[in-house]
């Protein structure tokens, strides 16, 4: 069975509990343990989902806010659909095939 997987960035919220509430405040904590990044990174890396995140950055961020990757990082599974196959008589989709067929195009001269 194939499993259906996802995740959701809980960084606002883990600075939130630690009372940091703009990226801003951020900046000159990620500074501080060498992870130089401008004022717009750090709004984009608070306020959206990042596909892509450096290790050092996940954990300068567990530093500063003295939580784990999995408080950061909520994961998701689950099962995904499984698609069904159609079944029956061969022949009778082998007929309905055959109306499905283009047929040869006739080009008569102009009269």
């Amino acid at each position: 069975m194939k499993h259906k997987v996802g995740y959701s960035w809980r960084l606002r919220e883990v600075m939130a509990q630690h009372r940091i509430f703009t990226a801003t405040e951020l900046v000159p904590l990620l500074r501080e343990r060498g992870i130089d990044l401008s004022a717009s990174q750090v709004h984009r890396l608070v306020s959206g989902t990042p596909e892509r995140l450096s290790l050092q950055i996940l954990s300068a961020l567990c530093d500063i806010l003295s939580c784990t990757p999995a408080d950061l990082v909520a994961t998701t599974a689950e099962n995904a659909g499984v698609r069904k196959t159609a079944t029956g008589d061969l022949r009778a989709s082998a007929a309905n095939v055959a109306k499905l067929r283009p047929r040869a195009a006739r080009i008569l001269p102009d009269a």
